[in-house]
C-alpha cells in the first residue's frame, strides 16, 4: 500500500493551493476511491500544454486509483465563463459547443486512462433545471458576494458592464459540483471563486464540501500571458512534432524552468540538477531540448520526438542560426514586410517585400514565400538572407 505521506507530496506537487488541506488529507484517509471533478468548457476546438497541467494532475489522481469525472461544460459555454474577463463574453452558439466538445472527448486520451474516466455533459442536469429552479440557484448567492470577485470587483469600480447571466455562470458551475457530489474538484487560479462556489453550495445541499485545488496558469509562448488559443501564444497537442518542437525551443530560458516544473514528470531533484548545471556552464538550450522531446514522445511517439530533434538540428544548427541575436518586442499584429524594417533585419517594406519574393526571408528557419503575411502574438527566429537574424516576440 502507498504511504499516505507519498501520495500527499505527489499530489501536492505544482499545486498553488488547496481549500482545505485538512479535508483533503481528511477524504484521502477515507481510503475509497474519491470522485475528482474538472469542468472544461470547449470554447475553442484545440486542447493546448496549459490545459494539460491540470489533466497530468487528474492521471496522477487516476494512478492513485480515484475516479476521474471530465466534466465537458456544452451548457455552461453557452453563458460564458466570466473568469478573468475584463468584459462580457460572447457566449457560443450551440453547433460551436458541440463540435468542439467532440475534440476535447479524444485529446483528452492523450493523458487520462480512458477506464478511468467518466465524461460527462452539464446539459444533462443543467438543462432541466428550468426557470424556477434558476431562480431559486440564483437565490443562494447575493449580488455582493458575487461583487467580492476580483474581476467582478475591477469591472464594477470601472464603470464596465456585467451581464445578469455572469453572476448565475459561478452558481452553475457549483451546481455540477452538487449534482456529481465531487469530492475535489481541480482548476486554474483564475477558477478559485468558481471552486469555492461549489463547496458553499454542497454545505447548503447537506454534502461534505469538495476540496477545492488550484494550480498555476502555464504562461505562453510570448512569455508574459497565459497560454491562450485566443492569444496565438499556444502550443496544441496534436500539433505536428516539429511544429511543438520549434515552438518549444523558442521560449525564453526563464520561462523554461516554469514549463519543467508544470509540464514535466521528472522528478524535482533531476530539474533542480539541470539548473545547477546551466550554472555551471551547460548551454540551457540542451536542457530545453530534452523538455521538447519528453512532450513530444508523450503525444505522440519517442521516434516522432527523435525525428522532430534532428529536424530541427537541420534546420537550426546546421544553417548557423547563432545562440546570441538581436531581440526585440512588437505590440499589436504586424505585416511580415513591417515586421522585418522594424528588427532592423532590411531598411525598407521595399526590400523586406523584394527578399520574401527571391526566397530570402526564413522564419524559425522555414522559407516563407506570402509578403502579405500577418503575423500575431508569437516568438520566432526571423533571418533575412543568410548572416542577419533577429528573435521577435508579438504580443
Amino acid at each position: 500500500m502507498t504511504d499516505m505521506n507519498v501520495v500527499l507530496a505527489e499530489l501536492k506537487r505544482g499545486v498553488e493551493q488547496i481549500f482545505s488541506e485538512q479535508d483533503f488529507i481528511d477524504k484521502l484517509k477515507e481510503n475509497r476511491p474519491l470522485r475528482i471533478k474538472l469542468g472544461a468548457d470547449p470554447t475553442a476546438p484545440d486542447i493546448h500544454l496549459g490545459h494539460t497541467v491540470i489533466l497530468n494532475k487528474l492521471r496522477q489522481f487516476q494512478n492513485f486509483g480515484h475516479e476521474v469525472i471530465f466534466l465537458i461544460g456544452d451548457f455552461t459555454a453557452t453563458v460564458g465563463d466570466p473568469s478573468g474577463k475584463n468584459a462580457t463574453r460572447p457566449p457560443l452558439s450551440r453547433e460551436d459547443v458541440l463540435r468542439n466538445a467532440e475534440t476535447y472527448k479524444t485529446q483528452i486520451f492523450k493523458i487520462l486512462d480512458p477506464q478511468k474516466t467518466r465524461v460527462v455533459f452539464n446539459s444533462e442536469w443543467l438543462s432541466e433545471l428550468g426557470t424556477i429552479g434558476m431562480i431559486r440557484l440564483a437565490s443562494r448567492y447575493t449580488v455582493a458576494r458575487m461583487l467580492e470577485r476580483d474581476d467582478f470587483k475591477k469591472r464594477f469600480a470601472n464603470n464596465q458592464s456585467i451581464a445578469i447571466h455572469e453572476f448565475i455562470y459561478p452558481l452553475l458551475q457549483g451546481q455540477d459540483s452538487v449534482h456529481l457530489q465531487a469530492d475535489v474538484e481541480l482548476g486554474g487560479t483564475d477558477q478559485t471563486f468558481n471552486l469555492l462556489m461549489g463547496r458553499e453550495l454542497q454545505k447548503m445541499e447537506g454534502q461534505k464540501p469538495q476540496v477545492a485545488i488550484t494550480l498555476p496558469l502555464l504562461v505562453g509562448l510570448d512569455g508574459e500571458k497565459k497560454m491562450s488559443k485566443s492569444l496565438g501564444n499556444y502550443i496544441g497537442v496534436d500539433e505536428a512534432p516539429s511544429e511543438m518542437f520549434g515552438k518549444i525551443m523558442s521560449i525564453s530560458d526563464k520561462l523554461m524552468w516554469d514549463w519543467y516544473n508544470l509540464l514535466s514528470f521528472r522528478p524535482l531533484t533531476e530539474i533542480a540538477q539541470f539548473k545547477q548545471e546551466v550554472e555551471k556552464g551547460r548551454n540551457p538550450r540542451d536542457i530545453k531540448i530534452l523538455l521538447a522531446k519528453e512532450i513530444i514522445t508523450r503525444f505522440h511517439s519517442q521516434e516522432a520526438a527523435d525525428l522532430a530533434e534532428q529536424d530541427f538540428i537541420n534546420r537550426f544548427q546546421k544553417g548557423a542560426i547563432p545562440d546570441q541575436m538581436p531581440e526585440f518586442e512588437l505590440v499589436g499584429e504586424i505585416a511580415i514586410a513591417n515586421l522585418l524594417k522594424e528588427a532592423g533585419l532590411v531598411e525598407t517594406t521595399s526590400e523586406a517585400i523584394r527578399m520574401i519574393n527571391q526566397g530570402g526571408v526564413k522564419i524559425d528557419g522555414k522559407k516563407i514565400n506570402d509578403s502579405k503575411l500577418k503575423i500575431a502574438a508569437s516568438t520566432a527566429v526571423y533571418q533575412v538572407g543568410k548572416r542577419k537574424f533577429a528573435r521577435v516576440t508579438v504580443k
